[in-house]
Order: C-alpha cells, then sequence, then structure tokens
C-alpha cells in the first residue's frame, strides 16, 4: 500500500481559520467490496502527517471509543455516516490537557480505522479557493463529481451545478436525522462537514437527554453555543454558504450556487415534515403539525423531559390510554411535574383529535413510530463507563455497547440499564455531560 494525507481549511466558529488538521488522518488505500461499493480505509490518530500543524496527530482511548461506538450506533440508527471498522489501543502514552486548564496528563492511545467512499470535506475546496488556486479548485470539484457522484450525467457548468445541489440535499438529509433522534454533533466546522453528506469527525458530540434546544455537548462552545442542539439547521446552510463561497470561482455565475443553497431548504423543510409525520404517527404532516410538534417541544423544555424516552413511550401506549402516566420515566425534575402534567393533558387532547382524523390503523402507526423514535441512543454516561471500564482493562462494556446500539429500535429485553434516562451522578461529571475537543 501506499499510504496518504491530505489538507483542507475551513471556518471554526464562524471565523476562517486558514490550513488545519493535527495530522492524524493518514489514509491506508481504497477496497472494492463484492457489490463494487468503494471504502476508502483511514487511520485517525496514527500520527503526524506532513499536514501536521504542531500537533502529535496521537489520538487517546476515550476520544476513540466514542468515535468507534457512535459511528456504529448511528449507522444502526440509520444516520447517514463513516463507519468504524476497528480500534486498537497502541501501548503508548499520550499527553493531553482535556479540559485547557493547565492540567495535561498521561492518557492511553488508540487508533480507530474508519471507513467511507470518501473523507473529502467542505474545507478541501475552501484551502485552495483562499488561495487563489483556481485551476486546482477546478480539478478538485471534476475528480470529486467523476468519483464520488457516478450517478451524476453531463459536463462543464450543468455537472457541476447538479452536483453543488446534490451536495446541499444530503447535507439536509444528514440534519434531518440528528434531529430526529436528539443528535448534536458539537463542533460544525467547515472542515468537519464531509462531501457526500455523511456524519464525521465524532469529537464532543452528545445526545439530548433533557430536552433543551440551547444544549451543546462542546466546552469550547459553552459561551455563545454557536453549535447547540436547536441551530444545527441553521449551521449546515451557513457551511454550505461558505462552501459555496469557495467554488465561485470555478462557476460561471452564482445562480446555480444559489439555487443549491435553496435546495437545501426545500429538501431540510420537506425531511422536517417526515420527521413529523413519522414521530407523531401520521400518513402526513400537516401545517397545524408543525404547531403541534413545536408546542410539544416547548413543553418537553419547559417541563424537563428526556426526549427519547418520551417519544419511544409516546409509540408504544395506545392513543386512547394516553395520559401523563405513560411519561413517568421521562421525567428528571419532578419538582416540576405538579405544574407542567395540565399543560401536556392539554397536549395529549389535541393529539388524539388529531388521530381520529389519520387513516391508518393504530398497529401500522405504531409500527411507524417505532421505527422513527429510538429505544437506544449512545448517551454520553453509557460510553463514559464503558471508557472508565476499558482504561481498567475490561472491554466488555465496549462490547455489550456495540450490541444494543446494532438493534436500537427493538425493546430488548435485558438491556434496559441502558435505555434509562440520565442518572443524577452524571449530571456535571466530565464526559458524561459536556467535552472538550482534546483528544
Amino acid at each position: 500500500m501506499q499510504p496518504w494525507a491530505s489538507n483542507y481549511g475551513g471556518h471554526q466558529f464562524g471565523h476562517w481559520a486558514g490550513q488545519l488538521g493535527d495530522g492524524r488522518a493518514i489514509s491506508l488505500g481504497e477496497v472494492v467490496d463484492r457489490v463494487g461499493r468503494r471504502w476508502e480505509l483511514q487511520l485517525k490518530g496514527a500520527g503526524p502527517t506532513p499536514y501536521s500543524r504542531n500537533a502529535d496527530g496521537r489520538a487517546v482511548l476515550r476520544s476513540s471509543i466514542r468515535e468507534f461506538l457512535c459511528s456504529e450506533a448511528m449507522h444502526h440508527l440509520g444516520v447517514p455516516t463513516t463507519r468504524a471498522l476497528s480500534l486498537v489501543a497502541t501501548g503508548e502514552q499520550v499527553i493531553r490537557d482535556m479540559f485547557y486548564d493547565g492540567h495535561p496528563a498521561a492518557e492511553t492511545g488508540a487508533i480507530v480505522c474508519r471507513v467511507a467512499p470518501s473523507f473529502i470535506r467542505f474545507g478541501h475546496f475552501e484551502l485552495p479557493s483562499s488561495r487563489g488556486e483556481t485551476d486546482l479548485l477546478g480539478r478538485l470539484i471534476d475528480f470529486t463529481i467523476r468519483r464520488d457522484f457516478p450517478e451524476l450525467r453531463g459536463e462543464g457548468a450543468t455537472v457541476r451545478a447538479d452536483w453543488f445541489g446534490e451536495v446541499c440535499a444530503r447535507t439536509a438529509t444528514m440534519i434531518a436525522h440528528w434531529m430526529r433522534v436528539g443528535f448534536v454533533h458539537g463542533v460544525m466546522n467547515t472542515d468537519n462537514m464531509s462531501i457526500l453528506g455523511l456524519t464525521i469527525d465524532y469529537g464532543p458530540y452528545g445526545w439530548i437527554d433533557n430536552f433543551d434546544p440551547d444544549w451543546t455537548p462542546n466546552t469550547t462552545d459553552r459561551q455563545h453555543r454557536r453549535y447547540r442542539f436547536g441551530q444545527q439547521p441553521q449551521v449546515a446552510h451557513w457551511n454550505l454558504a461558505c462552501l459555496a463561497q469557495a467554488l465561485a470561482p470555478a462557476f460561471g455565475s452564482i445562480e446555480p450556487l444559489q439555487a443549491g443553497l435553496q435546495r437545501y431548504v426545500d429538501a431540510y423543510t420537506a425531511a422536517d415534515r417526515a420527521n413529523i409525520a413519522a414521530k407523531l404517527g401520521l400518513v402526513e404532516c400537516r401545517d397545524e403539525d408543525i404547531t403541534l410538534m413545536q408546542d410539544l417541544y416547548e413543553w418537553m423544555a419547559a417541563a424537563g423531559i428526556d426526549m427519547t424516552i418520551f417519544f419511544r413511550s409516546l409509540s408504544d401506549t395506545a392513543a386512547v390510554m394516553l395520559t401523563p402516566e405513560s411519561f413517568s420515566d421521562a421525567w428528571y425534575d419532578l419538582t416540576r411535574r405538579p405544574t407542567q402534567e395540565a399543560s401536556l393533558r392539554t397536549w395529549l387532547d389535541r393529539y388524539r383529535v388529531r388521530l381520529d382524523s389519520d387513516p391508518q390503523s393504530s398497529e401500522k402507526r405504531r409500527e411507524a413510530m417505532r421505527a422513527a423514535n429510538p429505544r437506544f441512543v449512545l448517551r454520553n454516561w453509557l460510553a463514559q463507563q464503558a471508557i472508565d471500564r476499558a482504561n481498567e482493562g475490561d472491554e466488555s462494556e465496549i462490547h455489550a455497547l456495540l450490541d444494543v446500539m446494532r438493534q436500537p429500535y427493538d425493546d430488548q429485553p435485558g438491556r434496559e440499564r441502558f435505555a434509562g434516562r440520565r442518572p443524577d451522578w452524571a449530571m456535571n461529571r466530565a464526559g458524561c455531560s459536556m467535552l472538550s475537543c482534546s483528544s
């Protein structure tokens, strides 16, 4: 094999940061499977490359476990993502200042081998554009279209326009899935956006426990909360606009780029409406259903309700039997319950009336809702427990979590401990609530 690395730029937290990368992503080569799909094999944490920026290019065990587990969890949830092929400890010690507070410590080194059809990012196009390398930019665009979007036909400006529109549509699909399952990426810089619309770079991510649109798992983002859960659709559009600006020198006019950005808006709107219908068990999403869902989200935030548990309970309870007691397991703060139950009862009455006008059977509805509302998600505190045991030499929790996350929509009797709400001890513990980018 002849391994290679690539360099890229990007916007970080809303500002152009120039060339980026700590150098630890080294591609080993490409393989083609039995049905003709191409997979690029890439090591993350293998050491410095020619494009390292004063970093050691290594990764530590805690972040590598998180990437390994989350890549696979997202795949089985039906979210477009890179995959994880293997996870190995290196036997080396890596120095990291986990919270950038002047207390560096030695941690166990590790390497994840991740796979995807392509690891090209928005930032790969931004860097040559920022340097005025228009010819290189055009060559990269045409190479990407030819290799990674073979279904697109045509040539020149036409196929480039179709390509950018497809990138925007795929990004919209990915973000809509994030919002459906309550996933927060945590660091949506343009260098962490895949040109294929795949979730990439699992750093300070997290899943919504108590529903909070303003929550971010990233300590670096604590002040401004740019990458908070509820802001992700808007940030993705902003990132695509940055990509469009970078691509502009290779396009004859800006109209195709504007059309692509509008395609994102249209695709996300359609996907969001489909999510509303699926999560509520409706054949279609009417305009009034958007308000119904928004009112539910506002109540969940005010009441401090676990998102995953609430929607799974809604899926499993027959409409005629829905009462506030159906959601007893979803409350985090029981002191809010006396004042919030009346609002829930009012919403359930509205929901029940809406279901009366829906044509599908109760069994069909339940089946559709269970396919949209997972029973299990990779909560941060679950991943941290696996990390703690692995640091003690016990890998069993990694395997247990991996097995559970391979069937996230099934009930899996005997594995209820993986489906509970966040315990009190995990509320403010490092790795369970917020995380840093140090990995």
